[in-house]
């Protein structure tokens, strides 16, 4: 069994290409570029510099007024968060949700260096992600596969990497949904009402890590927060996004969003996307000629509008996209086929993170990696890619064939996709292994074709998206937390009659397992997530052992969907974040509830031993007082101390584990959750080797949010350090003292 391979060396070549393209100018300079450009521009330039042009009204799904004073484009926007949409040849990589499951910063980094060189190539201004909301507090909301995990740490790593090498290869980065957009249900009316604490621990704490990153652009959400439209909300767009985190790039409108033409000016929105109203009939133009008219009579100041002008031609300048820019390849609106084919490598990354990102929960008696087994049963509809094809529902909103994307704006056509039984029958070709399918949900027929098989593997699913689509009666949201298409019941029929099944889960959120894993032949469950385009072979890696699966769960599972104390509120009511902090793996700890299958928990093939741990940290307590910069007070991010340890693989084959670092704050701290997420790092290591993990503490990672003194503050007393491979797995223990 080996680790590494050659999408290993393709995810090394992303990186190195995206490296040599990364030339980012300061925002000082992009700005005084920014500053000498604005004055040539007329005051109707200005209003189309800032306003899209409707939507279809140029190539992508997003497009701008072309000024004539100046040497600057119709910037095109295009989704999204997997690959790019309404374009081909694409890569659909796998969803961000597995890209966080991997835990791996590389690969997370390497996915967006890869994305963003494909937006590049097809002249791709701003691609629109990646995503820190939703956070992933309600497990069954429907857009929760669009961002990396339920805890905000994993998130803001995951957005720096993801940013990084986006902007890397020269794209603009978009963070969004910014914010508090944490269902669909009533996404377009309700008001999300939070706390300031909060709003600062969970919510805004990936976006502190994406403006770091010098994002380029952040996308304002459809829902209210606490009582004012996100898109007009003085206090979260100027007050914390401008001012607390130092955002020098642009505030665009998410499509539709913007409601007004004076205060969503005046209160910090800077670009209206898509310019108009796209739904039918079409309603008014917010900005353009009517923003110049407000200009006219002083509703909203000249220096509003050029500072919107200002700051979305320093994001251009920032990544230097006025030097030899590709033009836009393709259309949106003709089928999407482009004039270049922009995809490389980028199969072999995307297999790589499908790969890493397979979650192991299950595996009695070593049933895992197979041994080439005399007969095995495929049975599931998951198994197979769609009979009318892998593109043949809108926007994927539908749930037929393999589970590789979820639905709505956040997905991208295939360019091919190896399901699950393609995969496993290209390895099984030259090792004499008797496949027998059935590839509906029927359970009867399941049970038929798994009663003569020596072993079964049983494909199932859960779905979600966006809410514009409603599938199966799940109107983007899903309605609970089971298998869908009666996974259950499928399963059942098929561990009745073979006493080796293997349940393979396709979903774009946790699974409630319980009725699965009460089956006595079940003796493997293995969790794959939303993989992209390469399912099929990446499980076929890990099911044969080519590699040990290295995924952790970025979520909790629990034992049912009431263990999580949340679900989306209905339409037409408001959430009022009732259950503060404690969301997810914080909830569980806090009432002491039992999950399936903790926070950052996932199997390997091999075992690993922690050991060695030392705790080094010197920090005075009291409030940031650095100078605010981009991503806020400076000294935020001033590594403060260190926890290093010796991780071991004790084990036959190559693997690799993340070692986790959770805090307890002191009581000073008050009604902080017992342990929270502040580092990880992942190690791969060949059998009996060890390997050094130094994770740092920045001095954010030590500090709560005090209301009062409106500082993030260093308490003062001991800290309890936990070390180990999930958030309950605790291998290591230690303390520090402020």
């Amino acid at each position: 069994m080996h680790y590494f391979s050659a999408s290993a060396t393709a995810t090394l070549t992303v990186l190195s290409a995206a490296a040599l393209t990364q030339a980012l100018s300061t925002w000082d300079a992009a700005y005084e570029k920014a500053q000498e450009s604005l004055q040539s521009l007329t005051q109707d330039e200005k209003a189309g510099i800032v306003s899209g042009v409707t939507w279809e009204g140029g190539p992508c799904v997003g497009n701008t007024y072309a000024p004539k004073s100046i040497a600057y484009p119709s910037l095109c926007l295009q989704d999204g968060p997997l690959g790019i949409r309404f374009a081909n040849p694409v890569t659909v990589f796998p969803a961000a949700i597995n890209a966080g499951a991997t835990w791996d910063r590389e690969l997370i980094r390497a996915r967006g260096a890869a994305m963003g060189a494909e937006s590049k190539g097809l002249g791709v201004h701003v691609q629109l992600a990646p995503v820190a909301g939703a956070l992933g507090k309600i497990p069954s909301a429907g857009r929760n596969w669009e961002g990396f995990g339920s805890d905000p740490y994993l998130s803001g790593i995951a957005m720096q990497e993801a940013i990084e090498g986006m902007q890397g290869s020269g794209v603009q980065a978009c963070a969004k949904h910014y914010i508090l957009n944490e269902q669909e249900h009533g996404r377009d009316s309700m008001s999300s009402n939070i706390d300031d604490r909060t709003m600062h621990e969970l919510y805004l704490w990936p976006f502190y890590d994406a403006v770091k990153a010098n994002v380029a652009s952040v996308m304002c959400s459809y829902n209210k927060i606490n009582g004012t439209w996100a898109c007009e909300n003085e206090a979260v767009l100027n007050g914390l996004l401008k001012e607390e985190l130092g955002f020098r790039g642009y505030v665009m409108s998410d499509w539709n969003a913007q409601h007004s033409t004076v205060e969503s000016a005046n209160t910090g929105m800077d670009m209206t996307m898509p310019g108009s109203d796209f739904n039918q009939p079409p309603g008014s133009i917010y900005w353009d000629s009517n923003l110049v008219e407000a200009v006219a009579n002083t509703s909203v100041s000249q220096d509003r509008l050029d500072d919107m002008v200002t700051r979305i031609l320093a994001a251009w300048y920032l990544l230097e996209q006025d030097e030899g820019y590709p033009e836009v390849a393709f259309s949106s609106w003709n089928g999407g086929k482009a004039s270049v084919d922009v995809t490389a490598n980028h199969g072999d990354v995307a297999r790589t993170i499908a790969r890493d990102s397979i979650v192991l929960l299950k595996n009695e008696n070593q049933t895992l990696p197979l041994k080439n087994p005399a007969s095995l049963a495929i049975i599931g509809s998951d198994a197979i890619v769609n009979p009318d094809g892998a593109n043949a529902c809108t926007d994927r909103g539908c749930n037929k064939g393999t589970l590789a994307e979820g639905w709505g704006s956040g997905t991208a056509e295939f360019p091919y996709l190896i399901a699950p039984l393609d995969g496993i029958q290209k390895r099984v070709a030259s090792n004499g292994t008797k496949i027998v399918t059935s590839t509906t949900d029927d359970a009867t027929a399941g049970a038929e074709a798994a009663a003569g098989a020596d072993m079964a593997i049983v494909f199932i699913t859960s779905d979600s998206g966006e809410g514009y689509i409603t599938v199966e009666n799940n109107a983007g949201d899903r309605n609970d937390l089971n298998p869908w298409h009666d996974g259950n019941a499928l399963v059942k029929a098929v561990a009745a009659v073979n006493t080796k099944t293997i349940v393979v889960v396709h979903s774009s959120g946790p699974v409630i397992l319980e009725t699965i894993l009460q089956q006595p032949n079940v003796v493997a469950v293995v969790f794959a997530g939303l993989p992209g385009q390469e399912s099929g072979n990446a499980l076929a890696d890990v099911l044969y052992g080519d590699v040990s699966p290295s995924g952790k769960l970025p979520y909790t599972i629990g034992q049912s969907e009431e263990d999580y104390g949340i679900t989306w509120v209905k339409d037409g009511a408001n959430d009022d974040f009732s259950e503060g902090l404690f969301i997810d793996y914080r909830h569980f700890d806090q009432n002491e509830i039992a999950p399936r299958y903790e926070f950052g928990f996932g199997l390997s093939y091999t075992r690993f031993n922690f050991s060695g741990i030392q705790v080094n940290v010197d920090a005075t307590s009291g409030p940031a007082t650095g100078a605010v910069g981009v991503g806020g007070a400076a000294d935020l991010y001033e590594v403060v101390g260190t926890v290093s340890l010796v991780v071991t693989n004790i084990g036959d084959v190559a693997g690799a584990e993340v070692a986790q670092l959770y805090l307890g704050f002191p009581d000073t701290a008050p009604a902080t959750p017992p342990k929270q997420l502040r580092g990880f790092q992942k190690l791969a290591l060949e059998p009996s080797a060890n390997g050094d993990v130094e994770i740092e503490l920045r001095r954010r990672d030590i500090s709560y949010w005090d209301v009062a003194q409106q500082q993030w503050v260093v308490p003062t007393g001991t800290f309890d350090v936990y070390v180990g491979a999930s958030s309950r797995d605790i291998r290591l223990t230690g303390t520090f003292t402020v």
